[in-house]
């Protein structure tokens, strides 16, 4: 799990003892039943990626509580909802499927982590089940382990997105998407050109 310069740091700072501690302990392969309940209660989660160079980005993924879904023990599954368009994220899971999702839960004050590789389906089974997705992404889990919750900040939930998609109401378009800048260059189907 730790490449050399981490195990540098670790004995600069003499913390080997306990990071090999904690993947001993912590680390696993399989979303067990209370990472499963955890990971379906967020409305929200950290997506990092990164291109074939290795050139990084992190993205928020944002949905109603449960839209990350736990398929079985080493599977998760959420939707890509329309977004900017750049396709920053996806297109490197397309080209470098490893990636890391961070879950965080800002009321209680609790994190887990999740490596694996990741897939992105057109035509998954599962797109059906969220309104307005483009395609859905599954990630195959290789680490699942939980993070230091001691320097999470605390925050109230003040409402939920009104542009994640529904199926009891049209999806908002957003502002940016009628700015003069940005409205003649949308794709021809986008809702904002109507």
């Amino acid at each position: 799990m730790f490449q050399a310069q981490s195990r540098a740091l670790q004995d600069l700072f003499d913390t080997r003892r306990i990071a090999d501690r904690i993947v001993d302990v912590l680390v696993t392969d399989t979303v067990g039943p209370e990472a499963a309940t955890f990971i379906q209660a967020r409305d929200m989660f950290f997506l990092a990626t990164a291109d074939r160079a290795g050139s990084p980005t992190c993205s928020y993924k944002g949905g109603d509580p449960g839209f990350v879904r736990v398929v079985d023990d080493q599977t998760l599954a959420f939707p890509n909802y329309d977004g900017n368009g750049m396709y920053l994220s996806m297109g490197n899971i397309s080209a470098n499927p490893e990636v890391g999702l961070l879950f965080i839960d800002f009321v209680k004050g609790n994190r887990l982590r999740v490596q694996g590789r990741a897939a992105v389906h057109l035509d998954d089974p599962l797109l059906s089940d969220y309104e307005g997705a483009q395609f859905v992404v599954r990630v195959h889990v290789t680490q699942v382990f939980p993070n230091c919750p001691r320097y999470i900040h605390r925050y109230q939930l003040v409402r939920r997105s009104t542009f994640v998609p529904r199926p009891d109401r049209a999806t908002p378009v957003p502002d940016w998407k009628r700015a003069d800048w940005a409205c003649d260059h949308l794709p021809a189907d986008d809702p904002a050109r109507t």
